[in-house]
Order: structure tokens, then sequence, then C-alpha cells
């Protein structure tokens, strides 16, 4: 079985002492690629040391929502970044209104500035969204509207509204550790009714471990308990679910395959 970890961090500090046993997991398991982000300058370097030593992984850069009042990334220095070979996203990048709706403002200039970079260099768009479902679907039918551009909602956990929107726009949605959560029934229900041709599946490690493992900290090997759930969702074995996310992510990922 081959399955792909479409989203984690793998330049944090809590992956620095046991990182080549994490990957050696990670391979065990099936995951033929994986997309680490980076999204602090300082780490940029690091990102594509860890990618040119390990041919399956590959880095997205960009400023988080979170960061926008301590990090500064400019759009040139993502756009440099980005004709290195194992650069195949922009981001990630979008509104989080759960913890910082004080900053709204700026992060909606640096989402829409990352959207034109999506747009300029034709790299998917990583998207991370909490809390704003309507200034997000706002921005990006606007946006889509003047240019057409590829995404992929990352760890999605909002509402049925904006899931049905960025299908609409031919978007692609990431499940996370978080649908394997008990009380989260209505997220389940929300992701059984998009098209399985627009599902990726992710770990988000460090953070947000699948159960059995919450409360620990999360690494891409976790992954198929998300997949599991994922699996069940659509009524199909783990082996097609986890083919059919591989698929769409080199689908929707294109530089991955060069």
């Amino acid at each position: 079985m081959k399955i792909i970890d479409s989203h984690c961090h793998l330049d944090y500090e809590n992956f620095n002492d046991d990182f080549e046993i994490i990957i050696r997991r990670a391979k065990e398991i099936g995951i033929s690629k994986i997309l680490t982000i980076c999204s602090k300058k300082e780490n940029l370097n690091k990102n594509i040391l860890l990618c040119e030593k390990n041919n399956f992984i590959f880095f997205a850069y960009g400023l988080h929502p979170l960061n926008v009042k301590r990090e500064t990334i400019s759009s040139l220095e993502i756009l440099n970044a980005s004709k290195h070979n194992k650069m195949i996203a922009i981001g990630e990048t979008g509104l989080d209104y759960h913890y910082q709706k004080n900053t709204a403002k700026v992060q909606k200039i640096s989402f829409i500035e990352h959207i034109k970079l999506s747009q300029l260099t034709g790299l998917p768009l990583i998207i991370h969204s909490r809390d704003a479902d309507e200034d997000m679907q706002r921005i990006l039918i606007e946006e889509y509207t003047n240019t057409p551009f590829f995404a992929v909602m990352h760890c999605f956990s909002s509402g049925q509204t904006l899931a049905q929107t960025a299908v609409e726009l031919g978007f692609y949605l990431s499940m996370s550790g978080v649908i394997t959560f008990p009380k989260n029934n209505e997220l389940r229900n929300i992701f059984s009714k998009v098209p399985i041709d627009k599902i990726l599946v992710e770990t988000d490690s460090p953070y947000l471990s699948p159960v059995p493992f919450r409360g620990k900290r999360n690494e891409p090997s976790f992954i198929l308990n998300t997949a599991k759930v994922g699996a069940s969702i659509f009524s199909m074995s783990i082996n097609r679910f986890s083919e059919m996310t591989s698929k769409n992510f080199d689908r929707l990922f294109k530089k991955a395959n060069n």
C-alpha cells in the first residue's frame, strides 16, 4: 500500500532528536511522498536540505496567517524559492480568526498576495481557514473569478457552505486527524458529500494526532489512523482510499512528478 502525507511540518524542533527514525517509520507504513510546510524564513534552508537528502519529501513556502504580525516573508522571497525543483506549492496561507481576529485586515492582505503568487507561478495554494468562512468564501470567489488557480483547503474543519464553494472552484479538501475525533460527526458528514477525487489526507504533524494518539506528538506514520476513518466514510478499503488520495495529490501537485 502507498499513501501520501500531503501536509506536515518536518522542520519543527519536535523532530530534531529522532528525525531519521520518523522517516523510517513513514517508509515502513507505505508513505511514498511527504509535503512539509515551511512558514518561517529562518527555516527555509533547513527545509531545502531535508528535501534534497530525501527524494520523496517536498516542501511548500509561505507566511502562516498567525505569523503575519511577527514574521515577514516577501512575495519576492517566495517567488525565488519557488524556482527550486522541490518546492511544489505556495503556503500555507489563509485566514485564522479563532486565535487572531484582531489581525484580520493584515491576514487578508497577506492571503491575497499569496493567491497572486499561485496565479503567477501556477503552483497550488495551501489554504488554512479557521472561523473565517464568510471572508474566506468571498475572497476565494473574487480572486478565482479574476484569475483561476489551484488549491487545497488544508486540515478542513469549516462548514458545509465553504466546503461546497471550494469543490465548485475545483479545489481539494484535506482530511487530518481531526476527522477521527469521536464528536466530529458533522465534519465526517461534510466530507461524505465531497467527491472522492477531491480528497487528500494529511497529518499536520506534529499537531492534531489522530485517535488513539491524541495528546502525543503527531508524525507522518500516524496517517494510517486518519486514512482508516476516511476509507470508512467512503465505504472503501484503506488500500483503495490511499490509492485514490495519492492520485489526487499527484494531480494537484504536478511538480512533484517531474
